[in-house]
């Protein structure tokens, strides 16, 4: 099936295994609240327990170098288009508060961005992508 709308994360190629996955997984939890509509509905399976909903949507993972990521993300914000983002700051941050704190500390265009996520319509997403090869 081909969605309207397309989720892309991407991450930062020189970083730890563990770290990309942190990263991948926080990025996607931010994604969830993007629309209403981009999380489906719980699964249950044959004896009655019940799972937590998840996208709706396949989810793209991209690998990009830092100038890549400076790039995609000026891209995604000239677009308006929905975006998570991580910072390599918050590796060494231990709450939300001091994560919220140490974004706004910097200004978008100084930002040490190890990954981003974004959603929106399928060619507005290409095009914030554009030149990134898929993670792996």
């Amino acid at each position: 099936m081909r969605f309207d709308t397309k989720i892309a994360v991407i991450v930062r190629t020189d970083l730890a295994d563990w770290q990309k996955l942190n990263v991948t997984a926080f990025l996607s939890s931010g994604l969830a609240h993007a629309t209403d509509e981009i999380v489906g509905k719980p699964y249950e399976d044959a004896s009655g327990n019940v799972y937590l909903p998840m996208f709706r949507e396949p989810v793209l993972v991209y690998a990009a170098d830092a100038p890549g990521l400076t790039r995609t993300h000026a891209r995604a914000l000239s677009r308006d288009l929905p975006t998570a983002l991580y910072t390599e700051e918050l590796f060494g941050t231990n709450n939300e508060d001091d994560n919220r704190a140490a974004i706004r500390a910097i200004d978008a265009d100084a930002l040490n961005l190890v990954g981003l996520a974004v959603h929106g319509p399928r060619g507005q997403v290409d095009k914030v992508t554009k030149g990134l090869k898929l993670h792996g």
